[in-house]
């Protein structure tokens, strides 16, 4: 029987949390995401309103919610697209080498010359700024680091006997990178997916607070510190409460990573 760690344990329950809240936030959340239940800017927490106000008398769990739900699914979607694209270039480019491989990585290498950050804040800066362009700008943006990942593994499986038998064998590339190699560059791989994830959390997070991510009346975990933090000035905790959220689900999917590397780790089917 599978023994999980406490630690993993702790890290799969907020996690889980989190995405069974995003998930469900329609019929969890008390308000519309929108309506304003108070004519008191950041009102004090009470029965009606666990977390108080925001800073135009919106429920504020309310607005948590919803925007867990939004931070969540753009990470999610991000980290899904950066993995795909990338881990399917890096392997190609390692098996089939050549001036293939040295077109693709020096093209990723001129991406990731410029800043995330700066190059985001350009492309949205022209750009109607909507939930598919972000999830397109950021995972495309996130790819390059998936992509230097996959080919400085897959270049080291490449040259393993396994590998060279299958070749013998006449089998494609095809079978090469998704049978022989992606199996065994599976555990770095998996370890570097959660914190992807993390970085797409805090990345989307920071894009809403500079007021090129998420749009009002949207919310999500980095527009509502935006929205609330000029109330720290006075002492209440509005704006603390999501950059709390953040930091959980950060440790918490960090801990998830640490033990499905150990796992697969353990467990990946190296065949050489």
């Amino acid at each position: 029987m599978m023994r999980i760690p406490p630690a993993a344990l702790i890290g799969l329950f907020f996690t889980g949390l989190y995405f069974f809240v995003a998930i469900f936030a329609p019929w969890i959340a008390p308000y519309s995401m929108t309506e304003i239940v108070s004519d008191i800017p950041w009102d004090v927490a009470s029965a009606q309103h666990w977390l108080g106000t925001d800073n135009i008398g919106r429920d504020l769990l309310t607005r948590m919610i919803y925007g867990g739900r939004t931070t969540i699914f753009i990470a999610t979607a991000a980290t899904i697209l950066s993995f795909t694209l990338g881990s399917v270039l890096g392997l190609t480019a390692a098996v089939i080498g050549g001036w293939v491989d040295q077109a693709m990585s020096r093209f990723v290498d001129l991406i990731m010359s410029i800043p995330t950050l700066i190059f985001a804040l350009v492309v949205l800066s022209v750009m109607p700024v909507t939930m598919p362009i972000l999830i397109l700008v950021m995972g495309l943006l996130d790819s390059t680091r998936v992509y230097r990942l996959a080919r400085a593994v897959a270049v080291d499986i490449n040259v393993m006997d396994f590998v060279e038998a299958a070749k013998l064998r006449g089998e494609g590339n095809r079978w090469v990178i998704f049978r022989e190699i992606l199996p065994n560059a599976l555990s770095p791989l998996v370890a570097e997916m959660g914190l992807r994830f993390i970085f797409a959390v805090l990345f989307v997070s920071t894009l809403s607070f500079l007021g090129l991510g998420v749009q009002p009346p949207n919310a999500d975990w980095g527009g509502i510190v935006k929205e609330n933090k000029d109330g720290i000035v006075y002492g209440i905790p509005a704006a603390l409460y999501p950059a709390f959220a953040i930091a959980t689900l950060a440790i918490s999917v960090n801990l998830v990573a640490d033990w499905v590397l150990n796992r697969t780790a353990s467990l990946k089917g190296g065949r050489g």
